[in-house]
């Protein structure tokens, strides 16, 4: 862990400052500021999740094909990544309260923008606006529980957070499918209102965590968002304008080795390369990139996939996707726990193999077979999703120093959101380049080949580096692990509940 040992004095974050302030918090207050930001990510992802199911309604209501239709998916998911990192620099310059405030803002107003929008192009112009706000919530989220609960309840602490996104998971395609059963699918997006203004208020109660002031680098930020554009954009148009396509992902890989070359001599990079510098941090985020795009191809193939192969309609399709979540709520606490006695990295490929043989069943199901037989698969998709999940995030956030905790929610938005688009660029090529009863069961199978490609990459932290302990997959005792510090900050690992 020697290479996550950085001098970030300027961060005016000290450890033991910090757990002395979240410890001598009063109770309502720190509750409050929970409840804060579990209800900003709730907002964050049930929007994404309702936009989900609803794309055949959409596609349908505004008189475009599927594959058009997965724009609202993706514009949204372009957003939050092309921000994620930039979002992350701004929290721990300008004040993660003060950065996360503004995002839920911004959130908020781009829902009612959505609501209101005439047509496609500009649906999925304010869901690209929605999505720059959503990435301010997911990057500064964690980093900012960080300073409401002492060390010792970080664990729990980013367990309660997995637990509020399965939950909003869950709920959205009940409540996606319920609103265009009964109203027009602007209610889709107004739905976020109420919320979020409830939210806004809510945000008084965070933290004051004082930001480094560090000068920001706006080269490096449009690098950035650069980079990720053209890369989704270049994709996209990569099966009709082959040409086109191929220069804009020249372009995103010219402006990503800019970007790299930049940000590597700088003590507190953009890009967080110290951080990577970690074995166990890196490759949890190569298997979170892997396991998040299969996730994400299943999630945007299954509406179609039920509703062509199987005859059903909107809310019934909601309902049957609704075990996936669910199961993740349930799993998600209990992975917590295995996670304290068993090899994180173990508990990871299991989960991701999981998830890889319950996709592959789906895959494999006769076509208008029994109506709730795809169901069972469903649920065993959430629950190894879940128990990759929970151990995976706590790799990264526990690995990370106090003083880049939001740089470490920006890495961990970054490949969640960088496999999600991935995955719905994925379902957008099949959706063009196969037929429609083809397109869903082919998404399926590449997301089991993604999920397996993530056990295996999980299963390089149980290699032989028992240095470095839990973090890289070997069990430890209840209670074995203690905070730690290096330097001004230290590369802290969270104290077992």
């Amino acid at each position: 862990m020697t290479a996550l040992r950085t001098s970030v004095a300027d961060a005016h974050l000290p450890s033991e400052a910090s757990d002395q302030a979240a410890s001598g918090a009063q109770r309502p207050a720190r509750t409050a500021a929970i409840v804060c930001v579990l209800a900003a990510m709730v907002l964050v992802v049930l929007s994404a999740g309702i936009a989900n199911v609803a794309l055949p309604a959409l596609a349908h209501a505004l008189q475009v094909t599927p594959a058009v239709s997965v724009r609202v998916v993706s514009a949204y998911q372009l957003g939050l990544v092309m921000a994620l990192l930039p979002c992350a620099a701004l929290g721990e310059s300008l004040g993660y309260r003060a950065v996360f405030t503004a995002g839920v803002g911004l959130f908020t107003g781009a829902s009612a923008l959505c609501a209101l929008a005439p047509s496609l192009h500009w649906l999925v112009a304010a869901r690209f606006v929605q999505g720059l706000g959503g990435a301010a919530v997911m990057a500064l989220g964690v980093a900012l529980l960080r300073f409401v609960v002492p060390q010792a309840r970080l664990a729990a602490a980013i367990g309660w957070n997995a637990l509020a996104v399965a939950l909003s998971s869950a709920a959205a395609p009940t409540v996606g499918a319920a609103l265009l059963a009964s109203a027009r699918w602007p209610w889709l997006f107004a739905v976020n209102l109420p919320l979020g203004v409830a939210v806004l208020l809510a945000t008084r109660a965070l933290p004051r965590v004082p930001g480094a002031a560090r000068a920001l680098d706006a080269t490096s930020m449009a690098l950035n968002a650069g980079a990720f554009g053209a890369l989704i954009a270049g994709a996209e148009l990569l099966p009709a304008r082959p040409a086109l396509g191929a220069g804009s992902i020249a372009a995103a890989v010219l402006m990503a080795a800019l970007l790299l070359r930049r940000e590597l001599p700088k003590e507190a990079p953009l890009v967080p390369l110290d951080l990577l510098r970690s074995r166990s941090f890196r490759v949890s985020v190569m298997a979170s990139v892997a396991c998040f795009a299969g996730q994400a191809s299943a999630l945007v193939a299954l509406p179609f996939y039920l509703r062509h192969s199987f005859g059903q309609e909107a809310l019934s399709t909601g309902l049957m996707i609704t075990p996936w979540p669910l199961s993740v709520a349930i799993v998600a606490p209990l992975a917590g726990r295995l996670a304290d006695r068993f090899s994180t990295a173990w508990l990871c490929a299991t989960g991701a193999a999981c998830l890889a043989l319950a996709l592959a069943a789906l895959a494999l199901l006769p076509a208008h077979g029994g109506a709730l037989s795809p169901v069972p698969f469903v649920a065993l998709c959430g629950a190894g999703f879940g128990l990759f999940q929970v151990p995976n995030n706590r790799n990264m956030f526990l690995a990370a120093p106090r003083a880049r905790s939001a740089a470490a929610g920006g890495m961990q938005g970054t490949a969640r959101l960088g496999g999600q688009t991935a995955g719905a660029v994925v379902m957008t090529l099949l959706f063009t380049l196969t037929p429609i009863d083809a397109a869903p069961r082919l998404g399926l199978g590449i997301g089991a080949v993604l999920a397996l490609s993530a056990a295996a990459v999980s299963a390089l932290r149980a290699g032989p580096h028992r240095g470095h302990g839990r973090a890289l997959g070997w069990p430890l005792r209840r209670g074995a692990a203690r905070a730690r510090t290096s330097g001004a900050v230290g590369c802290s690992l969270a104290r077992v509940p």
